[in-house]
Parts: C-alpha cells; structure tokens; sequence
C-alpha cells in the first residue's frame, strides 16, 4: 500500500518533551529525514488500530518480533542497521492537528473518539529491545522486540520495517564488498547519482561508513579536460610553493618541461609520444586550484599514451613545490592490466628521478565494479589500491529487498503463533530472550532462543540446541562465551536502564569484530555454510504444543 504523508513532515519539538526518557541517557533527536513521522505508514495499519479501539482492546499488551527469514545475496549472513532511526521515530512520536484532519479525511466512518485517542498517543508505554546496530544476524532471530499497546505498536509496523530492511540490506552489501575487496583496500562510495533519489543515496552513505567506505574525497575532471583547448588558455599561471616560502610564476612552464624529460626518458622509450594537450590543460589547471588534493581521471583519452603522462608531468611539477599528488583513477578498460602498467610506470620515474613515493602512487578504480568484477581483480592480479563503488552498491543491484517481518507472539501474556503450509513462514511464538554461544577458538558457533523464564546458557554448561521446526536436526554445546543479544533501547514506563545509541565508530568497530568473529565458511562467496540458529528443548516442546493445538484437525468422508 501507499505510504501516507502530510503536508508538513517537520518534527513538533513540543512532543519530543513529552517523551518519558530515563534520566541517565542522553536525549534522542527527532528522525534524520524528516518525512519519518507517525504517518509513514499504511492505511491498513490505521483501520488495525481503529478495529482494536472499536472493540476496546488497543490498550493490551503485545508483543511484536522483527525478523527476516532468509540472507539476502545468496549469503548466509547479515548485518543490521537502521535501529537509530527507529528509537528516533518513537522518541518524537505524536500525531499533530494536521495529521488528525488528514487522517480524518482518509478515514471519514470513523468515529471522533478514534481520532481523539490518537491526539493522545506517544510511546511512553512502548518498551523496545534490540541487537545492537552493526551486529551480524541471522533468519528468524528478532532483531527488535517491541512490547505496547497493542494499536500503537501496530502503527509501527510500517516505519519499523522499512527502516530496518533497507538500512540492513545496503550494510549488508556493504560487508560483502568490504569482504571481497580485502582490509588492506580502500573503498570509496560512489553510489549517490545511481541512488533511487535523495533519501537512498544520504541513507546509504551514512551506513556504508560503517563499512569505512568514506565519501568521494576529490574532485575528478573528465569534463574539464573536454571543455579547455589547450594549455594557452591558462591565465593564472602561478602558484606557492607547499611551505609559502616561494612562488612559482609559470607552473604551466614546469609542468611542460617534465613532460618534455618524461618523453626523454630512457626507461619510459617508446611508451608514449605526444600527449593530449587539452587533458594536461585540464589537469594542469586543477592542480593549480587544488594542489594538496590532485587526483587525475587518466582514462578520457588513453590510459598509457596520455593520462598517465600527463598526470606524472603535473604531479612531478607539484612534487618540486613540496606538494604529493594524490594519485590517479581508472574508469574503463583492462582494470587489472592498466593498474598494472600504471604502476610500473610511477616506479620506473622514482627509480629513474630519484622521485621517493613515487612508484607507490594511489591507484583508483571504478566502472561499474561490484562483487564478481573485485573478486575476478583478485584473481587476476592488479595494482588498484582504493575502489569506487557504486550503482551495485547503493542500488542492492542482485537483491530488491531483505524481506522483514513484523509478527505478534504473546498478547496478554499469552503465546502467539502464525502457521503457514510454508514452514519458513511459521512464526516462533512468545516473548524470547536470545543468545549468541561462542566456541573454543572464539567464532560464533550457533544463535539460540529461550523462552523469557528459562535459565540462560551458561560458560562450560552443556545446552541442547535445536532447529525450531527439524526434529533430527539437534546438538549438544558447551559454550566458552555467551552473549545476550537483545538490549534495551527505550524503556517505556519500565524503569530499566536505557542503552545510548552508539556512534557511526563505534557501529563501524563492532561490525567489523563481528566479522571477523565469524568462520570464514560462513562469510565465503559461493556455497557458504549455512549458520546455526535454534531454539531451547522447552521452547522447541511448546512450539510445537502450540502448532498442534491452533492447527485446525482435518476430517476425511
């Protein structure tokens, strides 16, 4: 269904002190986008809400899971994001009078009492656990936990999800592209004018930062070395030196005289002859806008008889100013074979000028890269030290969406369950604590769920692990670490101690510890080992007692 907005989708900072937070954590701004309001929903959540309020039921206490059921990109695992801007959606949850008219306009049968009830509604009395943003996850864990009213947690359903499934499906992509391309590389994000619009590509790259993809640093110029003619058309020919103390008049001059001994040069004989003369305008004149960031686009004319050249003649000219070129990007071509050339290229004009850093010189590639193309790079061998990375990136080009759900397991206090002919689709019911148990040589071994009374596992106790729903599939472990996943992140009226959403670094380090707490089976591109997620043999027993008990008894004639 359509999404619902108002005319105005600013935040009333008025709700936001009306909001019960605990006195020890720290406020909670109003959302990023500030569409993200109580009506970024579907009708049908409201005509849920106005059913439980007719019949006088919204005020009983649900629970709701947030889960997925499948690794996305043939993987088998995930990473979840987009917990921050749910706490922020609920931290400034309430309707303002232009809502209430809007919704009463959508909804004109409804009763005035319903909208009046909706004046009234914040989340004070909604409690929300989660695992902490940047974890690894797995199928059918609850990421979020949402205990309230059961009208207002419906009306969460909508933002909840969608904030949730993109945000972990481009974090996600992002882990996997990180993976491929190794720690050592760097990886830039190039995804914004691919975005689907403005809110996609901001989206995507505050979460990719937390892969360390850090935004296009430098400015490239395969525009400009189309627009200049030639080098005449300088006028301002002058530049500092790094340190102030000198001014070179005729920087256009120094950059020609090394392009003259480049052409001389013994180890460069034969590699190229005369350059394009409106690309070394182009580079020349950025280099003199931008000297402490020149980093060339080398691939408009040719790669090895012109841009490489012509950036090595600029950059030697900075070079002689105290000024280090950043490096060069490739965009087209034999990605492997160019950085290759590129590079020996730089180390013969360091071994030859006595140039010290030359030869390692950054290289940067793009075009379209996605996971295939880097881990073919891999393969084949190649110089490229930085990647841009984009449309298959921002756009999650092989997967659409992540697919989560947002299911009730208790009401009142009592279990819940949605049975399916699909056992994929069968819910695992009532209110759960969940863990993560570690092995003796420190990787994750399974994720298992209890029941919200039972005993926890505990360090060298053996526990009987179980597959919710494959009575053979079963194992004993004796966990060296345990881990409790589920935190609280907005109390409600409970009283219990709030986490602080952590920052982008904090996010970044945990995502990347837990990475690498991972078997690298599980992580492998192709054919990964599924990982093990279970539940308790009291939670595997009532699930099933419950499933027999709602699933209705056919009769044969």
């Amino acid at each position: 269904m359509a999404a619902l907005a108002s005319g105005n989708g600013t935040i009333d900072a008025a709700a936001t002190a009306e909001q019960r937070q605990t006195a020890e954590a720290a406020p909670i701004r109003s959302a990023t986008n500030p569409m993200v309001t109580p009506l970024l929903t579907d009708l049908y959540q409201f005509t849920m809400a106005y059913a439980y309020w007719k019949a006088g039921k919204h005020l009983e206490r649900a629970v709701f899971d947030l889960y997925f059921r499948k690794n996305p990109f043939g993987g088998e695992y995930t990473v979840f994001a987009g917990l921050e801007e749910c706490i922020r959606l609920i931290a400034n949850f309430h309707f303002k009078e232009e809502d209430i008219s809007f919704m009463r306009s959508v909804m004109p049968t409804c009763e005035d009492g319903f909208f009046e009830y909706l004046r009234e509604v914040d989340c004070s009395d909604v409690e929300v656990y989660a695992v902490p943003e940047g974890s690894v996850v797995f199928p059918k864990v609850p990421l979020i936990r949402v205990e309230g009213p059961v009208a207002v947690v419906q009306l969460l359903e909508t933002p909840f999800v969608n904030l949730v499934n993109y945000a972990s499906l481009v974090t996600t992509n992002a882990a996997r592209h990180r993976f491929v391309a190794g720690n050592t590389k760097y990886l830039l994000e190039f995804g914004l004018r691919r975005a689907q619009g403005p809110d996609g590509g901001i989206t995507m790259s505050q979460l990719e930062i937390c892969l360390a993809y850090p935004f296009e640093e430098h400015i490239h110029m395969p525009l400009l070395a189309r627009i200049w003619w030639s080098p005449d058309e300088i006028v301002d020919k002058s530049l500092h030196s790094h340190d102030g103390s000198s001014t070179c008049m005729d920087f256009l001059s120094l950059v020609q005289t090394w392009l003259s001994k480049l052409q001389l040069s013994e180890s460069l004989h034969g590699v190229f002859g005369e350059t394009n003369q409106s690309e070394l305008a182009a580079f020349t004149s950025y280099a003199l806008a931008f000297p402490n960031n020149f980093l060339a686009l080398v691939d408009t004319y040719d790669v090895i008889r012109s841009g490489i050249p012509n950036f090595c003649a600029v950059a030697l000219a900075l070079n002689d100013l105290g000024y280090k070129a950043s490096g060069i990007r490739l965009d087209s071509g034999d990605l492997a074979y160019l950085s290759i050339e590129a590079r020996k290229f730089f180390q013969a004009i360091e071994k030859e000028f006595n140039v010290p850093g030359f030869g390692k010189m950054s290289i940067t590639a793009s075009n379209d890269l996605n996971e295939e193309t880097l881990d073919a790079l891999n393969k084949q061998g190649h110089e490229i030290d930085a990647f841009g990375i984009g449309t298959y990136l921002v756009t999650c080009y092989t997967q659409a969406a992540l697919g989560c759900v947002f299911k009730l397991v208790e009401i009142n206090k009592q279990p819940r369950i949605k049975l399916s002919e699909d056992v994929t689709k069968v819910s695992i019911p009532c209110k759960k604590r969940c863990f993560r148990l570690y092995g003796r040589e420190g990787y994750a071994l399974v994720d298992i769920m209890t029941g919200e009374n039972e005993t926890p596992p505990k360090v060298g106790e053996r526990i009987l692990c179980r597959h919710p729903f494959n009575e053979s599939k079963r194992a004993y472990v004796v966990p060296q670490r345990v881990e409790e996943l589920l935190k609280c992140y907005w109390p409600g009226s409970s009283n219990k101690p709030r986490e602080d959403l952590p920052v982008l670094k904090i996010i970044r380090d945990r995502c990347m510890q837990q990475l690498e707490q991972m078997r690298s089976d599980h992580m492998r591109r192709l054919n990964p080992t599924p990982y093990k997620v279970s539940v308790s043999g009291k939670l595997y027993d009532f699930i099933h007692f419950l499933w027999l008990s709602e699933a209705p008894v056919g009769e044969l004639q």
